[in-house]
């Protein structure tokens, strides 16, 4: 198995176990979990132990490429065949032949552009524009991956029922980090190790209270949410003992309390947007703290009906109450 994957929970061995059975062979995967599970580890992962790993990895994300561009990056153009086309461009799947191709985010794919895809997956054949309809062969094992529910978009017609099954041929389900909380104290761990060696520090202790209070978030950036905590915590240690920054410890007892998920996630998200002040962009805004994308974020917000000015508000009236608990705390100690 791959050495970027770390784990040893329940849900990691059955995720294991199950790039194991699909490595060997090249039917199409569908990787399926939440941001910042690590789905594109997970393809890597089924290639680097799979027949093509001497061959390339292409990885291509679906939602980060505007999609007027987005064919053209795919299936490559000819000269001429657009403005400011000067040269004929190979696309991802020809860069890919005899490899691995990994379209993350593949629930973004513009519907325009998708009986192309079907196309080109169903034939291994590739039709750059421009190239008035001649096709060129390709060899390409595709693993595509999403945090959406497809299969709802296929009923809203969001996203075509043909290409859906074609990439449906074995979904592997990646689990969120708040089903691995056996696997945190390795993941932070292997996460001081490599950001220690990148800062050129010497970090070798991890607290037993600083482990404690991060197995118990909600994590709802899951992997990369607590790669970006380590990474601050490092930067911010001057010592050999591993210090968590006191924005980082808000402890979240979910397992033991009564309330939902959607409620521990609102909390967590609106007190990143407190802490920033309602900044959602950047690299020390709200998503970049929380391992999401800032599109990814404003979604999630929209869903569990935060505003940034909503959590600012609440975080001026917490702090205008605060001086008064204090000092009925004084009295009574």
């Amino acid at each position: 198995m791959a050495g970027s994957l770390i784990g040893n929970s329940v849900a990691f061995r059955t995720l294991t176990e199950a790039i194991a059975m699909v490595a060997p062979v090249d039917s199409a995967v569908l990787l399926l979990g939440e941001t910042g599970t690590g789905k594109e580890v997970i393809a890597r992962a089924i290639h680097d132990t799979g027949p093509r790993r001497h061959q390339r990895f292409v990885a291509v994300n679906c939602a980060a490429i505007p999609s007027g561009l987005l064919e053209s990056e795919l299936f490559g153009h000819e000269r001429g065949a657009f403005t400011g086309a000067v040269a004929q461009s190979f696309g991802r799947f020809q860069a890919a032949d005899r490899g691995t191709l990994f379209l993350d985010e593949v629930g973004d794919l513009p519907l325009e552009l998708q009986p192309k895809l079907l196309r080109s997956l169903q034939e291994q054949q590739v039709e750059r524009l421009g190239s008035g309809g001649r096709a060129t062969s390709v060899d390409v094992r595709v693993i595509a991956a999403t945090n959406q529910d497809l299969e709802e978009m296929v009923q809203r017609r969001a996203f075509r029922a043909d290409l859906f099954y074609r990439l449906n041929v074995i979904p592997i389900r990646v689990p969120p980090l708040r089903e691995r909380a056996e696997d945190i104290p390795l993941l932070i761990a292997h996460f001081v190790r490599r950001f220690a060696e990148r800062q050129g520090k010497k970090v070798e202790h991890i607290p037993d209270d600083v482990i404690a209070t991060l197995k118990h978030h909600s994590w709802p950036g899951n992997v990369r949410e607590l790669q970006n905590v380590i990474e601050r915590a490092v930067v911010g240690t001057t010592g050999p003992t591993l210090r968590l920054p006191a924005s980082e410890r808000r402890v979240d007892r979910a397992a033991a309390s009564s309330r939902t998920l959607a409620e521990v996630e609102r909390e967590h998200i609106v007190a990143t947007l407190q802490a920033t002040n309602g900044v959602l962009g950047g690299w020390n805004g709200a998503a970049a703290r929380l391992g999401l994308s800032r599109t990814t974020l404003i979604s999630r917000m929209q869903r569990l009906g935060i505003s940034a000015g909503s959590s600012l508000r609440q975080s001026v009236s917490q702090a205008a109450v605060l001086p008064m608990r204090s000092a009925q705390a004084r009295v009574v100690g």
